[in-house]
């Protein structure tokens, strides 16, 4: 195991070529994306998602009835909408 051309093996991880490793990098390595980078991105997209979920709940702007189903008069299988979402509510 090693690097070089004298070496029998050498591995060489997607991580590596992905560019995910943040810490030390193979001397034999060569980084073709920056995938760290990109999953910070998708960390503070995720973040400001869920932000902007919260924000929708807590305003009323989340609509309970169009994400709960239903047959549009308040039914789920003869069930009345409000006896399913009475625990959500309180």
């Amino acid at each position: 195991m090693g690097a070089g051309p004298g070496c029998d093996v050498q591995y060489l991880y997607s991580k590596d070529i992905l560019g995910e490793n943040r810490g030390h990098l193979p001397r034999h390595a060569k980084v073709y994306r920056n995938f760290a980078a990109e999953f910070d991105r998708l960390q503070r997209e995720r973040v400001a998602a869920y932000g902007e979920f919260i924000a929708d709940v807590a305003f009323g702007s989340f609509s309970r009835k169009r994400a709960c189903g239903g047959d549009g008069q308040g039914q789920i299988g003869g069930v009345s909408q409000t006896d399913h979402m009475k625990p959500m509510l309180r």
